[in-house]
């Protein structure tokens, strides 16, 4: 609960500084979860800065009621504060006042993570639009209240619509869908294990909550990309989703779209190939969702290497000219940059070869790629020298157990009869909700009597359901 406080104690200072700030930015926003279209998470106000940060003092406080974590960044849109609780209630409180202006409860108990919300506005029309478990909500930011002309009295059920029976499909908008002209365009957090519906990356007419375009991430029939899975795969397999996050360029028309590992996260035998659009960076047309262009991080993935933020829209200086260019940032510590319109690196980006895998069933990529700049932010290899000196006894066993391991950097396929490093660990170098795993270090068990039932099975090739990790 005090995690919920202080982060609106912090929401308050922010919002009071931008109604307050004496600059020609004085009224500047906080429309969308990362700051803005770019998702740069900047602001350029500048009443609060180094010399008067320490002066801060609460201005007011606003507690939630509920006991939970927050993982949102709330938004700020005319004076008025928009966030969610932890069990996925929608408020609005006086930004200056921290007065609360309505709540809307939709009778649903979010218990999934919820990283914001989204704003549509022509002018006179004002909606809030939430993500409540499986529903995607509309809201008429003045009142709360759902808007009854928007889908089925004010909302979509997102397990509809995915070719696949709706009840038995498991989905929950778990980052806020990504506003253009008047689409609201989502992705989904999927079950990371079978049975998991498709992550097709959906766009709905955010009036009236009319699916106007849907691209699929695992190719139907005839669609590019459909010769990199099994034959059909699209009617069985499940995720390659987004569930981080999306960046639109209002002015290109482009929507930037993030992908994970396709289920299961860790075992491939049922689909064998690279698996397009797993684990990829998509650039799609916003307006009717044709895709641009794209870039596959991770081909087959069998190590959870999701790609697990948002990217960012940047300006970089190259050659002394002005680049437009989209960041990803990714579970293995890596850096891409690419040029916005056409998806070429702005550095070049290296195909490595790797061994082939001993798991029974799982045929491994036989390559992967490796960004040459910037160099990553997050170690890649660990070695024996990183190993703990706490105490000395601490040490002998840590160096027993490395020696007993294999530890050969990234995408290396875990082997049978011998301990594989992971490093960094399966949360990455990068986490989609922000905490930073550099140090962390495992050891993948890969000895077979040591295997689950199903994966020491041939013949199995489903694993059995779990929730899917965050």
């Amino acid at each position: 609960m005090k995690s919920c406080r202080w982060l609106l104690v912090l929401c308050a200072l922010l919002s009071l500084a931008a109604r307050r700030s004496p600059n020609k930015e004085r009224n500047a926003d906080w429309p969308v979860w990362g700051g803005g279209p770019e998702n740069t998470h900047y602001s350029k106000l500048a009443q609060i800065n180094r010399s008067n940060v320490k002066k801060l003092a609460i201005a007011w406080t606003f507690d939630t009621g509920e006991q939970g974590g927050l993982q949102t960044s709330p938004i700020v849109v005319d004076n008025v504060l928009y966030g969610i609780t932890p069990t996925q209630k929608i408020f609005a409180l006086n930004a200056a006042t921290g007065k609360l202006i309505w709540k809307f409860d939709s009778g649903i108990k979010g218990t999934q993570p919820d990283r914001g919300l989204a704003y549509w506005s022509n002018g006179k029309d004002k909606r809030i639009v939430a993500g409540v478990m499986n529903f995607l909500y509309a809201l008429d930011a003045a009142s709360g209240k759902p808007i009854a002309s928007f889908g089925q009295d004010g909302r979509i059920d997102l397990r509809q619509e995915l070719g696949r029976e709706p009840g038995k499909q498991s989905i929950a908008l778990t980052s806020p869908g990504v506003v253009y002209k008047d689409l609201v365009i989502v992705g989904g957090r999927n079950p990371e294990t079978l049975p998991a519906p498709p992550g097709d990356v959906r766009a709905y007419d955010v009036r009236t909550g009319k699916l106007r375009w849907s691209f699929h991430t695992i190719p139907h029939d005839g669609e590019f990309g459909h010769d990199t899975w099994p034959a059909g795969a699209w009617k069985i397999s499940g995720a390659a989703n987004n569930w981080s996050g999306m960046t639109i360029d209002p002015q290109r028309g482009i929507v930037f779209v993030p992908t994970g590992s396709a289920a299961f996260d860790f075992y491939g035998a049922d689909r064998i190939g690279d698996d397009l659009f797993a684990n990829s960076l998509i650039a799609l047309n916003a307006e009717t969702g044709e895709r641009i262009w794209h870039f596959q991080g991770v081909k087959h993935d069998i190590w959870d290497r999701d790609f697990p933020s948002a990217p960012a829209l940047v300006t970089v200086k190259r050659g002394g000219k002005d680049v437009e260019a989209v960041v990803q940032t990714t579970k293995q510590g890596f850096v891409y940059l690419f040029e916005r319109a056409t998806g070429k690196p702005l550095f070049p980006i290296e195909y490595h070869k790797y061994p082939p895998s001993t798991i029974p069933g799982e045929v491994a990529a036989s390559e992967q790629p490796i960004p040459t700049k910037p160099a990553p932010y997050a170690r890649q290899r660990l070695t024996e020298d990183m190993l703990t000196n706490r105490t000395p006894e601490a040490h002998v066993w840590a160096v027993d157990q490395f020696q007993k391991s294999r530890s050969d950097g990234q995408f290396v396929p875990f082997s049978v009869g011998k301990d594989t490093v992971i490093f960094p660990g399966f949360d990455g170098g990068r986490s989609g909700e922000g905490r930073q795993s550099i140090r962390r270090q495992r050891l993948f068990t890969s000895t077979p009597t040591k295997w689950p039932g199903w994966l020491r099975s041939r013949k199995t090739r489903t694993p059995p359901a779990r929730k899917a990790p965050t």
